[in-house]
């Protein structure tokens, strides 16, 4: 059975994953450290974990398996997903693959380094855009259509 997993506690597209979700008749599992309001879609199960540092990626990298989606920008969690089998999924509908995740996880370690040594140097990351959200809705419909064809 596929299976939704957010990594809800910086996604902004969790109303868009819901309906996804519930248009497919998919089991969406929210994970985060409380303070979100819960849904009343019976579709969709809160699951908070304790608070700490990568508690929610512990827990999702921990759960899903192939024939689920994940939705998260984070990359090692997108890492650990990608080798449990799953399908991973960025908040912008780009798709996290065994072909990428490698080249992604070293520009982080990258930027991280370059960050520690010159703590001025501030990263420009972009804004989330509507086209951004289209892309998102358009990718998770895919992904969720692929995902059901594995289980």
């Amino acid at each position: 059975m596929t299976r939704l997993f957010i990594d809800a506690d910086a996604c902004p597209v969790k109303a868009e994953a819901e309906r996804v979700a519930t248009r497919h008749k998919v089991e969406m599992l929210v994970v985060h450290n409380g303070g979100l309001r819960p849904s009343a879609n019976p579709l969709v199960r809160h699951v908070i974990v304790d608070e700490g540092p990568d508690m929610a990626d512990r827990w999702i990298a921990a759960e899903c398996g192939r024939g689920d989606v994940v939705v998260t920008g984070d990359i090692p969690l997108a890492d650990a997903c990608i080798k449990a089998g799953a399908a991973v999924l960025q908040h912008n509908g780009e798709m996290f693959t065994v072909g990428n995740i490698g080249q992604r996880l070293a520009t982080r370690d990258l930027m991280n380094d370059i960050r520690a040594s010159d703590p001025f140097h501030q990263g420009r990351g972009k804004g989330f855009s509507k086209a951004d959200r289209s892309r998102f809705l358009s990718a998770l419909d895919t992904a969720l259509v692929a995902a059901r064809r594995l289980v």
